[in-house]
């Protein structure tokens, strides 16, 4: 049973951003998103108590840096959702300060470019960028953990599959929130979790869906890791709200790394709402995911 403070901010959910039909055309589904996803500006500077937060500089990756009070060596690529259209470094930096204080690394939160105007493969193009970058710096893939939410969540499995298959060294470890894996939108929870899911109803997904990939195609690995070969990807952690339409992009790619002989761990959070990792310090499944995810991080970057 989900805490009364989740069932709250879900309610608020449900009013504010769950509808139908996001706009007549992907640019007017985009503009919408860019409405209604992500941290407001209050609660972003609410939650970066004890962090420092600076913008990348002109040679480095777009998006920021959260570096918390004496960090440990290693660093978290944390690569944001909002369907490929929306969101920023910054809305998601209630979830990039927590994790910086609670696992102690360094935290490159990354910008790329959004959909509908530039389509896939943009957004996995820069995301590939910021993390050679990262290795080109003397940060070791050994030290690099990757962690996302949504399409940065389904992005992370995309990463790595691109990684093993150019020969560049593998990340660490990989944390997957909610992740969007599934961009053919196949999974049975997209259908039978329709009138549970908080924020999205069914047609939804393949909205957002067309507004990404364009005229490519919606099983292409790089956009849907769900179709990639998952053999030989480092450890892998799926969270996701048993009530949500994408339950089933977790749940599968789960089963597909295990049967691939990969080490996959999967946290279902009963009721929980699409995203409501951004929610610490108002909902108490929040800490907990997050605690976890730092959990996670630490068993595979090891103190020195």
């Amino acid at each position: 049973m989900p805490s009364w403070q989740a069932q709250f901010v879900k309610l608020i959910v449900q009013l504010q951003i769950r509808r139908r039909n996001w706009g007549d055309d992907e640019f007017a589904l985009a503009r919408r998103a860019r409405r209604v996803f992500g941290a407001p500006g209050f609660y972003q500077r609410w939650q970066s108590y004890k962090v420092d937060v600076a913008p990348c500089g002109e040679s480095q990756p777009p998006g920021e840096w959260i570096i918390p009070r004496d960090p440990r060596e290693g660093v978290i690529l944390y690569l944001h959702g909002g369907g490929y259209v929306s969101c920023s470094a910054a809305t998601h930096r209630p979830i990039t300060a927590s994790l910086a204080r609670l696992s102690r690394l360094r935290v490159l939160a990354a910008d790329y470019r959004l959909a509908p105007e530039f389509r896939f493969p943009a957004a996995i193009d820069d995301m590939m960028k910021a993390y050679q970058w990262l290795i080109e710096q003397g940060h070791p893939a050994s030290k690099i953990a990757l962690v996302g939410d949504s399409a940065g969540g389904g992005a992370v499995l995309a990463l790595m599959i691109q990684a093993r298959d150019r020969g560049i060294s593998l990340p660490a470890c990989g944390v997957c929130f909610s992740a969007w894996t599934d961009l053919a939108v196949t999974g049975e929870s997209i259908r039978t979790n329709d009138r549970r899911d908080a924020m999205f109803r069914t047609e939804n997904i393949a909205a957002f869906a067309r507004a990404y990939l364009g005229d490519k195609s919606s099983r292409d690995p790089h956009g849907s890791p769900l179709y990639a070969d998952l053999r030989g990807l480092p450890p892998v952690l799926l969270q996701v709200g048993s009530t949500e339409l994408l339950l089933d992009d977790s749940r599968r790619a789960h089963e597909k790394i295990q049967n691939a002989g990969g080490i996959s761990k999967l946290e279902v959070y009963d009721g929980l709402f699409h995203g409501w990792q951004m929610t610490d310090n108002i909902v108490p499944e929040a800490r907990a995911s997050l605690f976890s995810t730092a959990e996670f991080v630490r068993e595979y970057l090891p103190v020195a």
